[in-house]
């Protein structure tokens, strides 16, 4: 399989003073019919979240939202009663379902927060709103995939309303890992730090990467990477 890239530079971005952002798939203000989301993949955002900021309330309906933290906390408050600080190696996921609010913002004064968004369809509209919080250990993610969110809650993943499977590794400089695809299955990889080299092409932090049909992903990193792949009907 030789994958389609998406060059981090590429990307929409946005800088509001309180937060950078940076939209793989067009989103809020930044509208490109060409990169409208990868099947039921619809966004995949990098934010920066200066201290002190965040979201205040607001309103999501019928998405899968999940939220993988690089560093540093975010607050957050929804109209379930949940009150939750995510820490960096921990992973939220929110059926935002037949409707739900919340607010998500930095828990520190002044340390920033990275993160990434990410948006699924889900596989029915309507559901009843939901949370799920993980912490996920280092060790599970060296120089392996470890199940960050799945359908069926595989190896203690959170459940996510969707055919699809979020897996995250931190895989040592010259460490090559190797994933099969199954036929008519689809991948997404978004690397988020380090360097990578993805079937033969080079990838850099932020970058991200679409297969498709089946086969294999051979991963080899180049530095010490961390990156998330996804499995999608």
């Amino acid at each position: 399989m030789h994958p389609t890239l998406r060059p981090s530079d590429q990307r929409g971005h946005a800088d509001h003073g309180w937060l950078r952002t940076w939209h793989t798939f067009s989103f809020a203000d930044y509208r490109d019919p060409d990169h409208m989301g990868f099947r039921k993949l619809r966004v995949i955002n990098e934010d920066r979240i200066a201290g002190g900021g965040g979201f205040g309330r607001h309103p999501h309906r019928d998405m899968e939202i999940v939220t993988y933290m690089i560093a540093g906390a975010l607050e957050h408050s929804d109209s379930l009663g949940h009150r939750e600080v995510l820490r960096a190696g921990e992973v939220q996921r929110m059926t935002a379902g037949a409707g739900i609010e919340h607010s998500e913002m930095n828990a520190s004064p002044d340390e920033e927060a990275h993160l990434l968004q990410i948006w699924i369809h889900p596989d029915r509209l309507g559901r009843e709103p939901g949370y799920e919080q993980r912490a996920f250990a280092a060790a599970d993610k060296a120089n392996r995939l470890c199940p960050l969110v799945s359908p069926d809650g595989r190896d203690g993943s959170l459940r996510i309303h969707q055919d699809a499977v979020i897996n995250a590794g931190v895989l040592d400089s010259g460490h090559t890992l190797r994933h099969a695809l199954a036929a008519g299955r689809h991948s997404w990889v978004q690397l988020i730090r380090g360097k990578l080299e993805l079937n033969g092409a080079p990838l850099a932090a932020g970058d991200g990467a679409a297969l498709s049909g089946g086969g294999e992903l051979a991963l080899t990193a180049l530095s010490t990477v961390e990156l998330l792949t996804f499995d999608l009907a």
